[in-house]
Order: C-alpha cells, then structure tokens, then sequence
C-alpha cells in the first residue's frame, strides 16, 4: 500500500499572485510545506502537482532539488490533476495538501491517515466540522474514491476543489472525521492575502529559528504570550 501526501500547487493567484513562491526567512512558501510534510511517519513520498502553464515552470525548478516527484496538469480542473497524478504514480491512499499551508502540523497529517486506514475508511478528515485553525486542513482518501469522484463529479466548484463531490455525498462514502477538543476554527493559518503573509512571516520569525519542526501548539503559545490570541 503506497501512501502519498499531493501538494497542489501553482502561481497563479488574484489576491496575492506567486505567493507558494514568497519567501519566509528566506525560503519560498512552498518548500516549507515540502519540509513540514516530509516529517509524517505515515508518508511514503510527496507529489508536486502543478500546471502545464509555463508559468508555473519556476515551481519545477523550485522543487527539482527536493527530492519529491512532480506531476503537471489541468490549470482549472484540479480534480482531473489529481487523479491523473495519482494513477501516474499508482497511490493506494492520497493525502491532500495545499501549498498556501505553511503552518500545516504534520501530525495532524498522521492522523488523519491512521484514522483513514484504521477504519477502513474512503475519507478522512479535520474539518467536517472546522475545529482546527483554517490553513490547518487535512483530508486524506482512498484512489478508488478519487476515482468515483472524478468520474461523476460534474460542476466547476466540484472540479475545481477536489473532494467537494465526496463531501456532498456521505451517504455514498464511508467518512470519518477527527474533531479538535478546543475549537479554534476561528483561527486563520493560511496564506491568501497581504495581511495573512504578514502574520506567518511574524510566526515563523519568532519560532522557525529556535525549532524547523514547531507544532500547532507552538504557534498557540506564541500568540497567548504576546497577547495575539483572539477567541
């Protein structure tokens, strides 16, 4: 059983264009979340999936030197580059990652995919209900369920996110969920704009120095400390 963590990825962006591609202490976005993946215990390997768009060549040469495979398709279409990526590579469980997360906890990427084999599961996932802070997302699922939801999934929005086919269907996949003691959904951890670049950059300033690997809790204790913590 092959297990591997796909990281979209692309420069195309409207509200903070090549922002997988801004730096952190000196290291582009997305390579930070290449290094936080690749501390999952449960991860055989990692797949870039980015665009045919030569745009997105600086990402290929980006990643060349991090040991990770890469996959170029659809622009739009993320579903079918998904799944294309996935059979390419023939993945058994694939665990979907978003470049825009750098502050992703890679064990709650464990988790997820121990909850998913455990019970035997088509899906998995942090979020139904949000209870973690958003950029903090995780979902993993089986091929033959990508496979289902590719062949049936027919709407933009179904295309274009992924898993929104399996998510309005539950009663036609097995879904198990991991739910957060505290709810901290309020939270915002992801990249997306000016202001959301601002706050990583002052996260990862302030603990990436001291500890590559800080977790979720960390970044928690950072902001109690310096009376960040909104909620």
């Amino acid at each position: 059983m092959k297990i591997s963590a796909i990281i979209q990825a692309r420069t195309g962006s409207t509200r903070l264009p090549g922002k997988v591609l801004k730096k952190i202490c000196g290291i582009p976005v997305l390579i930070h979340v290449i290094d936080r993946i690749k501390k999952c215990k449960t991860i055989d390997e990692i797949i870039i999936a980015t665009t045919t768009n030569p745009n997105d060549d600086e990402i290929v040469k980006i990643v060349s030197k991090k040991n990770v495979l890469l996959f170029r398709g659809s622009e739009e279409d993320v579903l079918d580059r998904y799944y294309k990526a996935a059979k390419y590579f023939d993945v058994d469980i694939i665990v979907r990652v978003t470049s825009d997360d750098p502050l992703i906890d890679y064990r709650l990427v464990d988790m997820v995919i121990e909850k998913l084999i455990e019970q035997n599961a088509d899906y998995s996932c942090n979020n139904i209900p949000p209870s973690y802070p958003y950029g903090l997302d995780c979902e993993a699922f089986t091929f033959k369920a990508l496979e289902r939801a590719w062949r049936n999934a027919k709407s933009p929005s179904e295309r274009e996110h992924v898993t929104p086919y399996i998510r309005k269907n539950q009663d036609k996949f097995k879904i198990v969920r991991i739910i957060n003691k505290k709810n901290y959904s309020h939270l915002r951890w992801t990249l997306d704009t000016q202001d959301d670049y601002k706050f990583i950059t002052e996260v990862y300033e302030a603990l990436y120095p001291q500890n590559k690997n800080f977790v979720m809790e960390d970044v928690l204790n950072y902001l109690k400390e310096n009376n960040k913590l909104r909620g």
